[in-house]
């Protein structure tokens, strides 16, 4: 994996952007001429054939990449996957991910990873996210939900990421389904609070392409 650049994109909270931001950011960078492969190593709430609403399969497309067309480990129950594991009579080992990934990104530059749920939602009894970045020497880019609630769980994100000493490219706010009071003021607070840290904010958008942003977060990637 020493020559591949891999970026796990984090998220403070389930449902708060990472697969429209990864997207987004593996086209930018394939429009600059890097090569990507683009994968959520783990997915739930997937039926037995895969569907275009999937996680894993929308980050395929927007790569372009031949394989993986879908998430590496995917189980039918929406719910954590440490749990769905159970349920379905399996588990997730992550000596066993980490080289399919390997073998999956061989030719690539970057490898995006798309985590589940939160930083610390458990992709198995004995291991998180943060035990995939580390082992996979990974860059965090932090996706948070631009809603009431982000700054508490974007700040825990980044504090957890810094304790376990994973480099940390950025934190881009996502614009939810319905804003509130707090949508649009959370970026002018996290620039304050966290000061020097690139942070973008992402308008509400019917597909992950065509704003200017991607290419700016893309550029942390890739300087």
């Amino acid at each position: 994996m020493t020559a591949v650049k891999t970026v796990v994109i984090v998220g403070s909270d389930t449902g708060v952007g990472k697969t429209f931001v990864g997207c987004g950011v593996a086209r930018a960078l394939v429009d600059i001429g890097r090569r990507v492969v683009a994968i959520k190593p783990v997915e739930t709430g997937c039926a037995d054939e895969p569907a275009p609403t999937e996680d894993g399969v929308q980050l395929a497309r927007a790569s372009g990449q031949r394989s993986p067309r879908m998430a590496l480990r995917r189980f039918r129950h929406a719910i954590t996957p440490a749990l769905a594991a159970d349920l379905e009579g399996g588990a997730v080992e992550l000596a066993p991910l980490r080289a399919d990934l390997a073998r999956e990104s061989a030719a690539a530059d970057i490898l995006l990873l798309e985590g589940a749920g939160g930083l610390l939602s458990p992709l198995a009894w004995t291991w998180s996210l943060i035990d995939l970045a580390l082992a996979l020497q990974a860059t965090a880019l932090v996706v948070a939900g631009d809603r009431l609630g982000c700054l508490n769980h974007a700040l825990l994100t980044v504090q957890a990421l810094g304790q376990a000493g994973i480099p940390i490219a950025g934190v881009v706010l996502s614009a939810p389904p319905v804003p509130d009071a707090s949508t649009g003021g959370n970026f002018t607070v996290l620039r304050r609070l966290l000061p020097g840290r690139p942070i973008a904010a992402l308008p509400r958008l019917p597909l992950p392409d065509g704003d200017a942003r991607f290419p700016e977060i893309a550029r942390w990637l890739c300087p």
